[in-house]
């Protein structure tokens, strides 16, 4: 799958279903076939939307983990739980489960934010209050991140 681009503010109806935004969907459109995959952020208190290709890479390399090791399997665990496959309706939206609105804290306003391969599902305040609280720290991040000198020429 190519990367997606872009960040995009959206509204949730009153029963939690997301109109995904026209430039999105066009960048989705080789994926919409196959459905999707929600699921709870790790580290942010958003919803992380997955093509199901994409899914499906992530658990192959979940599933080499050796489930007889506590840590492992309370990995797994913890970073599968909540999640569900969904699909786009006939009028192309998305309904996210109401234990996933509960955990993103989402309640109408929402940002849709493309994070390379897959899309972040936040609430407007927590993504907002997210990149600033980052924009401190985000040159030493970068600097951290991708100013090193690597082999693979991400420098």
């Amino acid at each position: 799958m190519n990367t997606l681009t872009g960040t995009y503010e959206c509204k949730a109806d009153i029963k939690g279903r997301l109109m995904l935004p026209v430039a999105l969907k066009k960048q989705l459109a080789g994926s919409m076939g196959n459905g999707f995959v929600l699921k709870r952020a790790v580290f942010q208190p958003c919803i992380e939307l997955y093509p199901a290709q994409e899914w499906e890479a992530l658990m192959q390399k979940v599933n080499k983990l050796n489930r007889f090791k506590k840590k492992n399997n309370d990995f797994i665990r913890r970073f599968t739980a909540g999640v569900k496959v969904v699909d786009l309706d006939a009028s192309g939206r998305l309904l996210i489960p109401k234990d996933l609105l509960g955990f993103a804290k989402i309640e109408k306003e929402i940002v849709v934010s493309s994070a390379v391969s897959i899309v972040e599902i936040w609430d407007k305040t927590l993504y907002e209050k997210a990149i600033d609280d980052a924009a401190s720290d985000f040159a030493d991040l970068a600097e951290e991140v991708m100013g090193q000198d690597n082999a693979d020429g991400l420098s």
